[in-house]
């Protein structure tokens, strides 16, 4: 009897060892299977950043390019990708602007519509505001008329509720600066085709369509008397606001939904301006710099998938390396492929992580500033746009550090492309610098900070400290907006008034 228990204990034992060896075997196999997992996550974030990579020497490369297409597109109508518009703006704003003017500023999914007094030297911009609506997604894709009656609609309600005080004099017209921001082939201050959509819009019906006739014919089936007195992008508005108020404002960039440059060129280096030469001696080109493209561009294999998929492909692909629409996108394709091959959130890929375009630009910002400790932000950010749960905090920044690297290219290729624009106008190797500011607006460069930062702090590695001292960038707060109510004035029909 006593023999039988023993063999039983026997068995129970080696059982018992039996267990726990496999048990020890499985952990460590797990163990192996996750640290596979994290160094493959940790391979692809390697490879990206690498592939990401902009040392000095290739953003001078991107320079040197963005000058040589701006040339070319000077000389000739489709000899760059760069469109280099000639705006008909030889009168930049100078400040003795009187009267009331209005303002439609159309720059993405977003519109807003202003009123601003002018008082004249004196006065300045004496009252401004301004009311602001979204675009519904579905007007977008709809017809020409459909959207320019929503947008008129809003317009009649604001003019609606003009005080007495801005009424306009007896005789005289309301007057509108339209900011319109894309691809137009203009024909005069207030006229001008409309060449692509860009920023997700594809209203068919309105390219090739005069887009000043279609917001008049719209103000008039909403009973609206107001006059367009000059058509021009949220990046000449920029530059028209910043001058008005900074003669050494010379040069404006957008940074938002989308991005932009302008700039102000001598009418004589425009080879392909056939008109009398502006009194000024000065043209505003709107250089349409989004659709810039280079060999030099440090493009990886996400930033290749998305340009296919995407509304325009092979269009734009400086904006979608460097502006707001863009940057999150990438940051959801760079997690995906980590999910989908290193297991980054668990053995099923989550669902949210495969649409495209759900983790937005102020989405990737706020994970990217996030301060505290255990990385909160993040953690909140992925489980509400995402629906990802318990992540570790060693996850969360490798998620900030992939922030960082979307936004250090994208923040460092637009200081090269500012670059660009400056020695197109030989203002990088003057002997006495002339002071030249940078006037930039966008939400991205307003509530981006470590993208500011970043551009900032490029520009002046790659200027130099002598000439970093004369360029100065500034942040012109709705300067496109005001910008085109003061384009609207120094274009009025009423000007001989003053005399």
């Amino acid at each position: 009897m006593k023999e039988g228990m023993g063999k039983v204990a026997v068995a129970a034992a080696v059982i018992g060892a039996a267990a726990v060896v496999g048990v020890a075997a499985l952990v460590v196999r797990q163990r192996m299977k996750s640290s596979g997992r994290w160094a493959r996550a940790m391979a692809i974030v390697k490879e990206f950043e690498e592939k990401c990579g902009t040392p000095d020497i290739k953003l001078k490369q991107v320079a040197d390019a963005m000058t040589v297409e701006m040339h070319a597109g000077l000389a000739s109508e489709g000899g760059s990708k760069l469109k280099m518009l000639i705006s008909y703006v030889d009168n930049l704003p100078k400040g003795d602007e009187e009267g009331v003017f209005y303002a439609l500023d159309l720059g993405g999914t977003n519109f807003r519509v202003l009123r601003v007094q002018l008082g004249g030297k004196a006065g300045g911009i004496v009252h401004q505001e301004f009311t602001e609506a979204s675009i519904p997604p579905a007007l977008m894709g709809g017809t020409s008329d459909a959207l320019f009656d929503y947008i008129a609609e809003k317009l009649a309600k604001f003019v609606a509720e003009e005080e007495q005080k801005f009424h306009q004099p007896p005789g005289r017209q309301r007057e509108l600066g339209f900011t319109f921001s894309f691809p137009v082939m203009q024909t005069s201050i207030n006229s001008g085709t409309l060449i692509r959509w860009t920023k997700g819009f594809s209203i068919s019906d309105a390219v090739g369509q005069d887009v000043v006739a279609e917001l008049t014919k719209a103000l008039q089936r909403k009973g609206v008397e107001m006059r367009v007195a000059a058509l021009v992008n949220d990046t000449i508005g920029t530059l028209a606001g910043g001058r008005y108020t900074n003669k050494d404002v010379a040069v404006s960039i957008i940074l938002g939904t989308g991005t932009n440059a302008a700039y102000v060129e001598r009418a004589q280096a425009i080879p392909k301006w056939h008109g009398p030469l502006p009194k000024t001696g000065e043209m505003v080109i709107n250089m349409e710099w989004g659709n810039f493209r280079s060999l030099h561009l440090p493009l990886t294999e996400y930033d290749h998938a998305m340009d296919v998929e995407s509304l325009n492909p092979g269009e734009q692909i400086f904006e979608k390396m460097t502006s707001g629409m863009y940057l999150g996108e990438i940051l959801r394709r760079v997690l995906l492929k980590i999910a989908e091959e290193a297991a980054f959130f668990g053995d099923e890929v989550p669902a949210k992580l495969k649409i495209s375009f759900i983790l937005r630009t102020p989405d990737m910002s706020a994970m990217h500033h996030d301060t505290s400790s255990d990385l909160r932000v993040v953690g909140q950010k992925l489980k509400d746009v995402l629906e990802i749960s318990n992540t570790s905090l060693k996850k969360r920044r490798i998620v900030v550090k992939l922030c960082n690297i979307v936004t250090a290219r994208g923040a460092r290729l637009a200081a090269a492309g500012v670059l660009g624009v400056l020695k197109k106008m030989g203002l990088d190797s003057l002997k006495e610098p002339e002071k030249t500011v940078v006037a930039m607006d966008g939400g991205l460069f307003e509530h981006y900070a470590e993208y500011r930062g970043c551009l900032e702090n490029t520009l002046r590695e790659l200027v130099g400290e002598e000439t970093a001292s004369s360029i100065v960038v500034e942040h012109s707060n709705d300067g496109s907006g005001i910008g085109a109510a003061l384009l609207a004035a120094s274009h009025s029909l009423y000007l001989k008034d003053k005399s």
